[in-house]
């Protein structure tokens, strides 16, 4: 008497788990990148909870987007794939400013601004206070002029904004889609 296993259906499923693990850093890294630039289109962060992002102060001028953080898209288009493995799945940006709009912060710098033309324009009357004094300027128009290169403190606070960083939304949708791959590998 003999007893005959057949091992092909188990192999075949080890064989597809197998290929499933292989393609999963790269398939959660696109959801990570998915997910970071939802958060430019909502303009809001989702953690476990949606915290809506502070609106521009101005409007832009023309039919420029008055999206926040999506003057040009350069930021929104940065968002990319690091690093991935099985161990562990990295995403950012190179963009410099990337760093301050998502994690906010003050900027206290010495800027020089370099010599321009400025036009010649109409001037509207309005009031002024300088060292605790008022000076009321008078409406007129001002000559075109050349302004001289020069140097300006800088203190400007901006307002975090945040579309990378540690979410629980994003580590539930990972987990969602990593069973659903490993649970279709298994049929």
């Amino acid at each position: 008497m003999s007893i005959v296993v057949d091992t092909r259906d188990f192999i075949r499923k080890c064989d597809a788990i197998s290929k499933a693990y292989s393609r999963m850093p790269n398939e959660v890294a696109a959801i990570a990148v998915n997910f970071s630039k939802e958060r430019f289109v909502e303009q809001a962060w989702l953690d476990v909870t949606k915290t809506k992002w502070r609106p521009l102060k101005r409007k832009r001028k023309g039919n420029r987007s008055n999206t926040v953080l999506v003057a040009t898209g350069r930021l929104k288009r940065s968002i990319r794939k690091i690093y991935a493995d099985t161990n562990r799945v990295i995403i950012g940006t190179d963009v410099p400013y990337a760093e301050i709009h998502n994690n906010g912060g003050t900027i206290k710098e010495t800027v020089t601004v370099k010599q321009h033309n400025v036009a010649a324009y109409k001037r509207k009357a309005y009031s002024r206070t300088r060292k605790g004094r008022t000076e009321k300027i008078k409406a007129g128009t001002v000559k075109a002029h050349v302004v001289q290169s020069h140097q300006r403190k800088m203190n400007l606070t901006i307002t975090a904004r945040t579309y990378l960083a540690p979410s629980y939304t994003l580590t539930q949708r990972c987990y969602l889609h990593m069973t659903v791959q490993f649970i279709k590998a298994l049929k």
